[in-house]
């Protein structure tokens, strides 16, 4: 007898499963747990095999009923319904593997794993989060340039050039990793380069007068916050450092006998570890710094954990109660002071100054001889910059 909604409804567990038959071949499977499964049993070359439609009421009698049909018309074909329905799931399977988003996992944990700094990770997991509600589930090879311009327009369209420039480099390289793993065949960004507004180029403010300068010291000079902040901004100055080398500076990286501070590699901007000679002004400040944080780890933590450092945050807003807008100095601007004052001295190579800042020379050879060749002349460059800095503040 054909089953009914009502009749299936009142079936009951017992203690082994048991079938109860609808007709052509679809019955239900009751499990000792109460759960109703729809099968379709069949035969292939002689063998008995069944399919499996799901559960009720999630797939009511008339939509198992279907289902049977479906199945049914398959097998008078001489299609193995059962095998068809396992490939479709495979496929739909291995195309959810190769999403946008799945690719995207993977891209970062190749940058991880190639010791990019956590920084750098974080601002790509933020870009692709703007990408993902567009293309996350998307298979990769179905996302054409129009598809990814249609996400990058509605950031440009905020205004926001500088985040859409970025953004597009950022899912350049997740096609370019689906390539290289061979899930992709192009990347197509490559079209868009001159499809978005160029965003203008916005350089860190700083200062490169002497008498602006001079202002500035005085000021530093007689700053009323912190004194672990004055010192970091002084030290900053100094080792004209980017702002993440010296936040996350910590005690364990000087060697104060040897006169040198040791940056790790996964902190420097180009993965390459870096040394920064002490000058005398350096080891005062440090001097004196001890006496503040030397029972830490980092020679500036914040006020909220003493594992974290302090932000950059910290140093712009220090220099912002100073009186100095954004648009005079910032912190990052420190490294461009440097730069003009070294260069204008005609005291020192090009090299030398290029090398106490870190800066990587795009030839590997010239880039090993230069971090070593240099060090004697950046450790006379430290000194006089000291001496230079120390002069101006007094003035």
């Amino acid at each position: 007898m054909p089953l009914t909604e009502a009749k299936v409804k009142s079936l009951k567990p017992k203690a082994k499963a048991y079938k109860v038959s609808d007709y052509d071949s679809l019955f239900v499977l009751v499990t000792p747990k109460g759960s109703k499964l729809w099968k379709y049993k069949f035969r292939i070359d002689g063998k008995e095999k069944s399919l499996s439609f799901g559960k009720y009421s999630a797939v009511s009698l008339k939509r198992a009923r279907f289902l049977r049909d479906e199945a049914r018309t398959l097998h008078a074909e001489g299609i193995d319904p059962a095998a068809k329905k396992q490939k479709a799931k495979s496929k739909k399977s291995a195309v959810s593997e190769r999403t946008f988003a799945k690719l995207a996992q993977g891209f970062l944990a190749k940058q991880l794993k190639e010791g990019k700094s956590e920084g750098t990770i974080q601002k790509k997991e933020w870009l692709l989060r703007l990408a993902m509600d567009d293309l996350g589930d998307m298979p990769i090879n179905e996302i054409s340039a129009q598809t990814v311009l249609k996400t990058l327009k509605k950031r440009e369209a905020l205004g926001h050039y500088e985040t859409v420039r970025r953004l597009r480099s950022t899912i350049s390289a997740v096609f370019r990793y689906a390539v290289a793993s061979g899930v992709a065949e192009t990347d197509p960004t490559f079209a868009l380069k001159d499809a978005l507004i160029k965003p203008t180029v916005k350089h860190h403010a700083a200062i490169t007068d002497k008498a602006k300068l001079k202002e500035f010291l005085k000021a530093l000079g007689s700053y009323g916050g912190k004194a672990e902040t004055r010192i970091a901004l002084n030290l900053h100055m100094l080792f004209a450092s980017r702002p993440g080398e010296i936040r996350k500076a910590r005690w364990d990286e000087f060697d104060i006998e040897e006169r040198v501070w040791k940056v790790p590699a996964e902190r420097m901007k180009m993965r390459v570890p870096h040394n920064v000679p002490l000058s005398n002004a350096a080891l005062a400040l440090l001097s004196e710094l001890r006496e503040l944080t030397g029972w830490g780890e980092l020679l500036f933590p914040s006020l909220s954990s003493s594992n974290k450092p302090i932000s950059e945050n910290t140093l712009n807003q220090a220099l912002r109660r100073m009186g100095f807008s954004r648009d005079e100095v910032t912190s990052h601007g420190f490294r461009t002071t440097f730069s003009t004052f070294a260069n204008e001295s005609g005291l020192w190579s090009g090299d030398a100054i290029e090398a106490y800042l870190s800066h990587q020379d795009k030839n590997p050879i010239r880039r090993t001889y230069n971090r070593a060749a240099y060090w004697d002349e950046r450790v006379k460059i430290a000194e006089w910059w000291s001496k230079k800095v120390s002069a101006l503040s007094l003035l």
